[in-house]
């Protein structure tokens, strides 16, 4: 990072990827010379989690370990005990920051149906349960399933409360409180970007500035000026890789939209990742 520069925490990157597997050092050094100071690195799936600790300590960065949602039809029951062994085993491990990225999904259509539906909220209420045990946040994915989340949020919740992320919010403004009322920070990335995503802008601009992080969820989720429509594509357009050097720019739109300036934004989504995240503050320090 240049000094000097404002500096950014993506709070959701998928460093290990494929995507990035030819040149991932490159990657987070182009994101470290744009002020991107730290990421969140999110593991989706048993296997990948000692890959995803060992990159986060490869870069400084943090990570996560779940199961994700969308992995669920692929896991084993087992997979849960590993998960809790994996956190017991690293727990002193300051760049272990969260259960993540954990959830439900409701988009993909056979993810709604029996038996995946059921899948997918058993593996959620057990890594919610796995996450107050070990005292740690949780990064939530949330897509179409927002109030089956609280729910189960509700239901769980640990004395102190929750911490942690609603990643890629996307719900509504009475979602959004609930998320918030609830401890979470809501994550916002590049679908910010498009001025077709109205209910996204409009929360990005009306939620209080303290309930907003920022993310890139690099490789996907790519802002505007990396998209390709599926026609693009046919021509045979590629689809641009987004990457956490994107996040100054993602942020500037955020910025813009609340009428304040991009130092401001860095300042107030730094510290709303911090209390979020609070293992982060030792990386920082």
């Amino acid at each position: 990072m240049i000094q000097g520069m404002t500096s950014w925490i993506d709070t959701h990157c998928h460093l290990d990827a494929p995507e990035f597997r030819a040149d991932v050092l490159a990657v987070r050094e182009r994101a470290r010379q744009a002020g991107v100071r730290l990421c969140v690195i999110p593991a989706v799936a048993a296997a990948h989690f000692e890959s995803v600790r060992s990159l986060a300590h490869r870069c400084g960065d943090g990570y996560a370990l779940g199961i994700h949602p969308l992995f669920v039809g692929r896991a084993a029951d087992a997979d849960l005990a590993q998960l809790d062994a994996a956190l017991l085993r690293h727990r002193d491990d300051p760049r272990l920051l969260a259960v993540g990225e954990i959830g439900l999904d409701f988009f993909v259509p056979e993810l709604k149906l029996s038996p995946l539906r059921e899948r997918q909220e058993f593996f959620y209420r057990e890594q919610l349960k796995l996450a107050r045990q070990h005292g740690l946040p949780v990064i939530l994915h949330v897509r179409r399933s927002a109030d089956r989340l609280l729910k189960y949020l509700r239901e769980l919740a640990p004395p102190e409360g929750w911490r942690g992320i609603a990643h890629a919010f996307n719900g509504s403004q009475q979602q959004a409180e609930a998320f918030i009322g609830l401890g979470l920070k809501l994550g916002f990335g590049g679908a910010v970007t498009f001025e077709s995503a109205r209910q996204i802008r409009q929360l990005a601009t009306s939620l209080p500035l303290d309930a907003l992080v920022l993310e890139t969820d690099a490789p996907d989720m790519p802002p505007h000026w990396l998209y390709q429509t599926a026609q693009a594509r046919a021509d045979g357009g590629a689809q641009g890789r987004n990457e956490p050097a994107e996040l100054p720019r993602i942020a500037q739109v955020v910025a813009e939209l609340r009428g304040i300036s991009a130092d401001q934004l860095a300042l107030a989504s730094t510290a709303n990742a911090l209390v979020a995240l609070p293992r982060l503050k030792e990386l920082l320090a």
